[in-house]
């Protein structure tokens, strides 16, 4: 089975100028960042800024979503308050560790305070993202933005699974912007997205990344319900990722567009040159100065290859010597978080010098 990144369904976007969101977070290229407001601009409405669809609807939508756009229904509409989750997050280098120092939160996305349970990294920040409402919706738009200042270390995650529930009607959406400035050492390595029967789900992950900083950032992502038997019976799934530098330049692109209905036999997910029938897809990107490529690109081979459990991957290095991703796909749950764990782990302490820490979530 050849893994590689699947080709851009989309227009190419050509990088515009730096933008400063309301956040008051710089924001590069064409992430969907809120455009200032223009002088014959409606007012606001009584939610404020960030209720306004030009901020929490992504800045495009794949052709494949769109299908599914339908606002009138019953229950709360797309764009109510009760379907629009924001979380603004800033961390800085204060006292000799990383700390919040910007928090915004809006129901249902939530987070616990950062802690610090890393004896080997004290100064290090680990932060657990929330949903109060227990999983995402027909409707829902969730964006979520974080910024890491210079010289700052972080390790972010979800708290749990993210479920997709099925969806009668429309679709759901998130947006997470991250900002990982010069000297910066971040890892965003959420639990795995799990798309109910039904739903139809875009995820846009825009990346903003200083030349010497370091992001290790994962994604998994589960064929549904499978202890239910429940396999590839979702609508939709997609998902883009895009990492520029500061100035714009396009560092990475990746995008993931997962179809069961579409093809003969269910090809749109089981073809050879998609998931060949597993049902566990995974993505670890790491971008980083501290090591050569060479060397990172061993490390993830050696450290899943000793994992254990059956498993087709590949690890290859992104253009530039800018890092390096891996893509693996299996049908064990339990051998894939494995692999998962043992991957970031194996960089993690190529990159720090430092055992990494057990996570516990329970």
């Amino acid at each position: 089975m050849t893994l590689r990144a699947t080709e851009p369904r989309n227009t190419p976007v050509a990088a515009e100028d730096a933008a400063t969101g309301a956040d008051g977070l710089a924001r590069v290229g064409p992430s969907p960042v809120r455009p200032a407001p223009r002088a014959d601009a409606r007012a606001p409405g009584a939610g404020g800024y960030r209720l306004e669809p030009e901020f929490y609807e992504p800045a495009r939508v794949p052709s494949e979503v769109l299908r599914h756009t339908e606002e009138a229904w019953q229950n709360l509409p797309v764009g109510s308050p009760g379907k629009v989750g924001v979380l603004q997050l800033g961390f800085a280098r204060n006292r000799d560790r990383t700390e919040l120092v910007q928090h915004y939160q809006k129901s249902p996305l939530q987070i616990m305070h950062p802690l610090y349970f890393n004896p080997l990294r004290p100064d290090m920040a680990y932060t657990y993202l929330m949903s109060s409402g227990g999983g995402i919706l027909q409707g829902d738009r969730l964006r979520t933005d974080m910024s890491f200042g210079p010289g700052t270390s972080a390790y972010v995650t979800t708290q749990t699974q993210t479920r997709v529930y099925r969806m009668a009607h429309d679709y759901a959406s998130a947006i997470v912007n991250l900002t990982v400035d010069d000297g910066a050492y971040v890892e965003y390595l959420p639990e795995p997205v799990v798309p109910f029967a039904d739903s139809r789900f875009y995820q846009q992950t825009s990346v903003v990344i200083d030349e010497s900083a370091t992001l290790l950032l994962g994604e998994t992502l589960y064929a549904g319900r499978l202890a239910r038997g429940e396999r590839h019976a979702y609508d939709l799934y997609a998902s883009d990722l895009e990492v520029r530098r500061p100035d714009g330049r396009l560092v990475a692109l990746d995008r993931v567009r997962l179809s069961p209905g579409s093809g003969a036999g269910g090809a749109g997910v089981n073809g050879l040159d998609v998931l060949a029938g597993h049902d566990v897809l995974a993505m670890l990107y790491v971008f980083t100065p501290r090591a050569p490529t060479a060397l990172l690109a061993d490390t993830l081979l050696r450290a899943v290859g000793e994992s254990g459990g059956d498993l087709v991957f590949g690890v290859s290095t992104l253009p530039g010597d800018t890092g390096v991703w891996m893509r693996l796909v299996g049908n064990d749950t339990v051998a894939v978080a494995a692999a998962n764990t043992a991957a970031a782990s194996a960089v993690h302490e190529l990159l720090t010098g430092r055992q990494a820490p057990v996570i516990r979530k329970s």
